[in-house]
């Protein structure tokens, strides 16, 4: 990638150029704080960077707004009563229940419910939370597949593999040479809609492998509230990650 900055007032606004197979200028605020736009090899340097000028006010808005939800990303679970958990885009309070019987996870109205023989093995209840957090993630990215994968077919695609990792800058990925969907684990915190549209927009890539009209026109004409979805990933999801 290519760097750059721009003064804007009394704020210096860095970021990165990554040279791609799309007709527009495309702006992103990652939750990490770094700026990066996608261009065309045609577009001039000088360009791009009135570009990032003319955006810097919104720039620096959502730059502070990732600023301010920060503390979230690092703060500590300690795996509590009362803590909360995202589930399928609901928010979940953690009760933790000491057990003589079979260790596991469970939720039911609005509670997350930890049944363990030591409430106080930090690390014991952590892993028991994650296992159950990746099954509940292969199962339900699975059935969304199964939900989306009917409006693809008829176009000649063919069900790909799902495989599912924890990722710190993409919700998923297209793996052309093994013919496999990448999701994000984290995913399992968004709603279903949300799901179905990160799986949607994995699989388009099979048929377009850019973010060119084609490929946009596609999503849109089967999925029109793809943006609405995609907001509430960026906007609201990623709080919680």
């Amino acid at each position: 990638m290519e760097k750059y900055s721009i003064t804007y007032g009394d704020k210096i606004i860095a970021f990165e150029v990554k040279r791609k197979n799309v007709k527009n200028i495309n702006l992103n605020v990652r939750p990490d704080m770094s700026i990066v736009v996608s261009a065309s090899e045609k577009v001039p340097v000088d360009y791009i960077i009135d570009f990032v000028k003319a955006k810097a006010s919104w720039l620096i808005k959502n730059v502070s707004y990732f600023r301010e939800v920060q503390p979230e990303y690092i703060i500590q679970k300690e795996y509590i009563s009362g803590e909360t958990f995202k589930y399928l885009g609901k928010q979940y309070r953690l009760k933790v229940e000491q057990t003589t019987e079979k260790e596991g996870v469970r939720y039911y109205k609005g509670y997350i419910y930890l049944a363990v023989k030591d409430k106080h093995n930090y690390k014991h209840k952590e892993q028991l939370l994650n296992d159950w957090y990746k099954a509940k993630a292969k199962e339900k990215f699975c059935e969304s597949l199964e939900r989306v994968f009917p409006s693809v077919k008829k176009y000649g695609l063919i069900k790909p593999e799902l495989q599912i990792r924890t990722m710190k800058a993409r919700w998923g990925s297209c793996i052309l040479d093994k013919h496999a969907v990448l999701l994000n684990a984290e995913l399992i915190k968004a709603p279903k809609l949300c799901i179905d549209y990160v799986i949607l927009h994995e699989l388009i890539h099979f048929k377009y492998k850019n973010h060119d009209n084609n490929f946009y026109d596609f999503i849109t004409a089967l999925m029109p509230d793809w943006k609405q979805r995609k907001e509430i990933l960026d906007e609201e999801v990623v709080r919680e990650l």
